[in-house]
């Protein structure tokens, strides 16, 4: 019997013994550490240093930390497993797992700390030219691979059910698709001075309430890929040799654009940042054209993917082919849109809002992004170059 045989929360004394005892990663008699990481609050992250070497432990808790409401550790499962898929579709940009435990409901992983969290090296005005490169090649790699168009039938079905992920969905679909729009559940933050440009503008605008109706239906109802599903700035993470991505807990079978989306939404929170609030402008420029480039390179990158890895024929119909990567081109700008909205009148802030006071630059700040957001949403299926999206952004918001 070992203490380890039934669930417990573990601290930094557990997660030392466990690391020896049942993930056998350490030798008995060595000197080890072990600090608590994570920031999160639906996990717990550690990570053990010994002599030579180190390892991430990533516990999942039965409770929200904020709230204390209940959870299903299920999402822990989903995790060790889509990291799995994904490392063996595109092994450079994920960490290894070397153990997932369902008793503890922990993942044990490679340390990645030699990479750094890409939000916090933007803020920084850190330049990376192959953040473009490398997030595209990643998206094609494992979002493409994944769905009907090459899986087997019946692989890809026990793969839908398999990532069903109730909770973690219906909070996207909450704080993400509804309650910008809808604000049912008096959990919106909007800044003072801002009521009434939010009520007129997302509240009350019946188009953009259609259109985002589209795509939360889309986003509930279609079963395209696996998907990362929470793949903002914060969980990439990046040096001069790639990038690596982590914390796909939300993953489920959903549709491609969103993953996309995600990340050109929150490319978005630094670009318009750093206009308001940098001198920097070679930064800008760079920051600029990395949303840009972004956006082209993945979608050449699908392109490319495509062409290598689709076999069924009548799926290599160039009619078809247009009309599949079109359509996902469109709901990543959509999702774009409702993700930069959602970080802005939402619960859930980014730093590069977050951190600001608040001042009528602020308030200039949130309204060119919510402008921007509604546009993409609205305008999603006319956008086709990453040129255009920025063209888009000076175009609606004049003020520089």
């Amino acid at each position: 019997m070992s203490k380890f045989d039934k669930y417990f929360l573990m601290n930094t004394e557990d997660v030392k013994e466990y690391v020896v005892d049942v993930v056998k990663y350490f030798d008995k008699d060595e000197k080890i550490e072990c600090f608590e990481i994570g920031d999160g609050n639906i996990n717990y992250v550690f990570r053990v240093i010994g002599k030579n070497k180190s390892i991430i432990v990533k516990q999942s808790d039965i409770l929200l930390r904020s709230s204390q409401r209940p959870l299903d550790t299920y999402r822990s499962k989903i995790e060790a497993e889509i990291l799995k898929i994904q490392k063996n579709l595109s092994s450079k940009h994920i960490p290894e797992v070397y153990m997932y435990d369902e008793n503890m409901n922990a993942l044990s992983m490679e340390d990645i700390s030699e990479y750094k969290n890409i939000r916090k090296e933007l803020i920084d005005e850190k330049i990376y030219i192959n953040f473009s490169d490398e997030i595209s090649l990643f998206l094609a790699n494992t979002l493409l691979p994944t769905t009907d168009l090459v899986l087997i039938r019946d692989i890809k079905k026990d793969y839908v059910k398999f990532f069903i992920n109730k909770e973690l969905c219906d909070i996207t679909e909450d704080l993400v698709l509804t309650e910008p729009y809808y604000n049912y559940k008096n959990r919106n933050i909007i800044s003072k001075g801002q009521e009434n440009f939010v009520e007129e503008n997302l509240y009350k605008n019946a188009k953009l309430k259609t259109e985002v109706a589209k795509l939360r239906d889309k986003f509930m109802n279609y079963s395209q890929a696996l998907i990362h599903g929470d793949l903002h700035t914060g969980s990439i993470f990046i040096n001069e040799n790639g990038i690596k991505i982590i914390d796909p807990e939300f993953a489920f079978y959903g549709p491609i654009g969103y993953d996309i989306g995600n990340v050109i939404g929150n490319l978005f929170f630094n670009f318009v940042n750093k206009i308001y609030y940098s001198n920097n402008n070679s930064f800008i420029e760079y920051i600029k054209n990395t949303i840009i480039e972004t956006y082209d390179k993945t979608l050449s990158a699908f392109n490319k993917k495509y062409d290598d890895i689709i076999e069924f024929p009548l799926y290599k119909e160039k009619d078809f082919k247009t009309y599949y990567i079109s359509n996902i081109f469109s709901d990543a700008l959509g999702y774009a849109g409702t993700e930069i909205i959602r970080r802005t009148v939402g619960d859930s802030k980014v730093f590069e809002i977050s951190s600001i006071d608040l001042d009528d630059k602020k308030i200039e700040l949130e309204r060119s992004l919510i402008n921007i957001g509604i546009y993409l949403i609205i305008n999603r299926e006319k956008i086709k170059t990453g040129k255009e999206i920025i063209d888009a952004f000076y175009s609606i918001n004049s003020q520089k």
